[in-house]
């Protein structure tokens, strides 16, 4: 009905152009104008027509589609509606059904139960009863045993009886045979008696007549005769001995002198000195705050991952690390670093590059063993070693760098043993292996030899190289020339100039306990220290002081400053006494 209003309304406009439209036209052009204009209104009311009962129809077809639909759809929720309601009264019999069969089950249980608890009880007590008469025969036959042992045991004590008494009869046989050899004995001690004291007249006799050509006692001649022996003895011995001494310790000096200087001379190594700081260099001091964090959460997190301590101070553009373990150190350092460098610095990427720089330190430790034994030529070692070679790499001793130390013991080792004609690899590997101890000294108790000695021992080294490494610094007997070169070398390399360094208060301390040491001996004069605390000048008062008595005041020193001092490298105590005989000519 909207289209046709809209179709009359579109003709009536039409109508009313037509009319203005007229008003300047023929008319005959202006009926034939509204004669087209009322049959273009007709057609299009037709085609307006025909589209809305089209549309009708087609509303019509869709509403009984949809009802159908309905009916079809309401059909089916009563279908499920009374299948639900069935389902429901078949589970509601079920669960009735089921019910009575558990009462019935649990009447059958409690029947079954009642005769299974009777039926053990008759088994226990037949158990009791086979227990009891098994434990019967057990003791049955026990006592049996034990009457058999009784009566084993009384013919033994029966046949024990008889062969005493035969012991007997061959004790009274040979006491009867020990009378006549003890009466034999008797005759043959009292003609002894009479011969000894016929000699002791003849030799009273002979001493008198002795005494009288000589007008002196016995025990007078006697005791000059000792003492002529004994001083001549003395005199001999003292002689030879200083002979012997001298020639060996000539001999020695020579040989260890050679040796040594060929040694040095074909080797010549560096060190690395090492301090308990390290520093690390900013950018600027702008970075400073940002490692501090915010409330010290950075600076803490830090330390706590490390174990060191960070010292931030108003030195420009400088970050101090302090820490004795070296390793530490080195990781706080590397950590630093890449996190300055990365720009990111908070505690959760602190603990990510802590880790990854204690890995590549582990890998650096691995390298750093494999380089020692590869740089030596030394094979079959256990990887728990290498790991602790390389470690030594982080270790120094007086400032000296233990890897390094290691290595050039090793190579003195292995040039005094082809001097020596001993086997050069075995003394590389004690020399290379004498301070591994150094590497753990602080993670066990004890010195560095003796652990380093137990740990090599644990992972395969030869009982040799053991001991040379347990005794170099003489804590143990040396069993080879072997522990004797490792602590020649040890000595060489660390006691060498400019090796190792110290603290100036130290290195005074230990000159005058030295030179303190010294004077508290009878008789000593003056002493001086020289070479840097290595050599002792002792000057001794001669009136008090004889040559025999010098050497021992020297042996006594040294053995006091070993007792007493601690000191790298040797001590070399020189007593000099000096005797002048002045007279004048006139």
């Amino acid at each position: 009905m909207g289209t046709v209003m809209w179709a009359v309304l579109a003709l009536a406009a039409g109508a009313g152009v037509g009319m203005c439209a007229g008003r300047h036209m023929g008319r005959s052009a202006y009926a034939r104008e509204i004669n087209a204009t009322i049959e273009s209104a007709r057609n299009d009311a037709e085609k307006i027509r025909s589209e809305a009962k089209a549309d009708g129809e087609k509303t019509r077809l869709e509403s009984v589609r949809l009802l159908e639909k309905a009916e079809r759809d309401a059909s089916a929720i009563r279908t499920d509606a009374d299948r639900i309601v069935e389902e429901a009264k078949q589970k509601r019999d079920s669960a009735d059904r089921i019910q009575a069969e558990a009462e019935l089950a649990r009447q059958r249980i409690e029947a079954s139960a009642k005769d299974v608890h009777d039926a053990k009880l008759k088994e226990a007590e037949l158990e009791i009863q086979k227990k009891t008469i098994e434990r019967q025969d057990k003791l049955d036959k026990e006592e049996k045993r034990r009457l058999e042992g009784i009566v084993q045991t009384e013919a033994r004590l029966v046949k024990k009886e008889e062969l005493l008494d035969k012991r007997s009869e061959m004790l009274d046989a040979r006491e009867a045979e020990l009378k006549n050899v003890e009466t034999n004995i008797k005759k043959a001690a009292k003609q002894t008696k009479k011969r000894m004291k016929q000699s002791e007249e003849m030799l009273e006799e002979a001493q008198k007549k002795l005494e009288e050509i000589s007008e002196m006692t016995a025990d007078e001649a006697k005791a000059m005769v000792i003492a002529s022996i004994t001083e001549e003895a003395k005199f001999e011995a003292a002689k030879i001995a200083r002979q012997i001494e001298d020639d060996a310790t000539m001999e020695a000096e020579k040989r260890a002198k050679t040796i040594l200087s060929v040694a040095v001379q074909r080797f010549a190594g560096d060190y690395v000195a090492e301090r308990c700081v390290r520093t690390v260099n900013l950018p600027s001091d702008e970075v400073k705050g940002r490692i501090i964090g915010r409330e010290g959460r950075n600076i803490r997190s830090i330390e706590a991952a490390t174990g060191v301590d960070l010292i931030v101070d108003d030195t420009p553009e400088t970050v101090v690390i302090s820490a004795f373990d070296p390793i530490r150190r080195e990781v706080a350092a590397q950590t630093l670093k890449r996190l300055i460098a990365d720009g990111r610095i908070h505690p959760g990427r602190i603990e990510e590059t802590v880790a990854k720089v204690r890995q590549e330190i582990d890998e650096r430790i691995r390298e750093a063993g494999d380089q020692a034994f590869f740089e030596l030529g030394i094979q079959n070692v256990d990887s728990e070693v290498i790991m602790m070679i390389g470690r030594l790499k982080y270790r120094t001793s007086y400032g000296q760098n233990i890897w390094c130390h290691s290595i050039e013991a090793a190579w003195l080792c292995g040039i005094m043993a082809a001097e020596l004609g001993l086997d050069v690899k075995l003394a590389r590997r004690v020399g290379l292996l004498h301070d591994v101890g150094k590497a753990m000294d602080h993670e066990q108790e004890g010195s560095h030899a003796e652990i380093g000695a137990e740990f090599l021992k644990k992972h395969g080294e030869s009982p040799l190289v053991c001991n040379a490494v347990a005794a170099h610094h003489g804590e143990a007997e040396p069993e080879s020339v072997y522990a004797h070169l490792a602590m020649a070398a040890d000595a060489l390399s660390g006691a060498r100039p400019g090796a190792r360094r110290e603290i100036l208060e130290t290195y005074i301390k230990r000159l005058e306990d030295i030179e303190k040491i010294s004077l508290s001996f009878e008789g000593v004069e003056k002493c001086y220290a020289i070479q840097a605390g290595r050599e002792i000048r002792v000057l001794v008062e001669p009136n008090i002081i004889d040559d025999e008595k010098a050497s021992v005041i020297s042996r006594d020193i040294a053995r006091r400053i070993e007792q007493e001092l601690t000191y790298p490298g040797r001590i070399k105590v020189c007593v000099i006494r000096e005797t002048r005989a002045v007279e004048t000519a006139r």
